[in-house]
């Protein structure tokens, strides 16, 4: 076929050209999505972080700090400066709707790790012990009805769980709600670093 008088050759590279340069775009377009979801993944990770920094600021970190007292069956509890494993102590309290869901996770790993927990402006132990009955609790148990331990720990808001080396050093610090899991993580790390 060929040419006709008004009919030059350099359209059809030119549209050659779009076509190839429009087939780039769908290659480069396709390439994007990876870098921007990984862009954006990591966005968020820094935003998590930087949350989390910021609701613990006040929390202690290096050394545990002393914690001692009674707990609600009467024994007489002391974290051990070096306790020679992980273990978890969990600030909560009973007018905390978000504790309710975290309680459950801190439970199952109290069954297989040392855990103490600290209630909060929760009552008197009695009060303390009827809510961990009504919620079908068994956890140690020290009432900081003064506020006293929380204010030594830094702890601002509850939930508050606190990850203790088996050196004594404060690992991690989660403030809010900690999935089992996670919590077995932090804990598994603490362990091995």
């Amino acid at each position: 076929m060929g040419h006709g008088p008004g009919t030059t050759v350099p359209e059809e590279s030119d549209m050659m050209r779009r076509r190839n340069a429009i087939n780039d775009s769908m290659k480069e377009e396709k390439k994007r999505p990876f870098w921007r979801y990984l862009l954006e993944a990591l966005l968020v990770i820094a935003l998590i972080i930087g949350i989390n920094s910021w609701r613990t600021r006040d929390a202690v970190s290096g050394p545990a700090p002393m914690l001692s007292g009674n707990t609600l069956n009467g024994e007489s509890y002391l974290l051990p400066r070096k306790p020679g494993e992980p273990l978890l102590v969990y600030f909560w309290a009973s007018w905390c709707p978000v504790c309710k869901f975290q309680d459950g996770n801190i439970a199952t790993l109290s069954e297989e790790f040392p855990v103490i927990t600290v209630a909060m402006s929760s009552g008197s132990d009695e009060e303390i012990s009827d809510y961990l009955e009504q919620e079908g609790l068994e956890l140690a148990v020290i009432n900081d009805d003064t506020g006293e331990i929380s204010n030594r720990w830094g702890v601002k808001g509850v939930p508050t769980t606190f990850v203790i080396d088996g050196e004594g050093e404060v690992r991690f610090v989660e403030v809010g709600y900690t999935t089992t899991p996670g919590l077995r993580l932090r804990r598994w790390l603490a362990e091995v670093f």
